[in-house]
């Protein structure tokens, strides 16, 4: 069986996509590729021995500090969700209170 060589800028996209995912047997899986060579291929990426190409933007450390961040933004608007919700939660208790007939009209 022939050995099928693969580009830089698709080894490239498929590291960007198992680090994105967190899995790369199912990237592996989507490129038609082994799981262990996609396994390989990040964990040389990570280990800097896998050299991205010069035009593409692909770094470890600028992904997981981006990753950090949108976890800390998702958590900020978890919050601000929750407390919406109660807020909402406490106004519809006075108007049911109040003017029980207007409840009605809020379902």
């Amino acid at each position: 069986m022939k050995r099928k060589r693969h580009t830089q800028e698709f080894k490239d996209q498929v590291i960007k996509e198992a680090l994105e995912t967190g899995n790369s047997a199912l990237v592996a899986r989507r490129h038609e590729l082994s799981g262990s060579l996609v396994a390989r291929w990040v964990r040389e990426f990570k280990s800097g021995k896998h050299s991205a190409g010069s035009n593409n933007e692909l770094n470890f450390k600028d992904l997981t500090k981006d990753n950090l961040q949108l976890y800390q933004e998702n958590d900020q608007l978890k919050k601000m969700l929750g407390d919406k919700e109660l807020e909402i939660a406490i106004l519809k208790d006075l108007i049911k209170k109040k003017n029980p007939h207007l409840l009605t009209k809020l379902k």
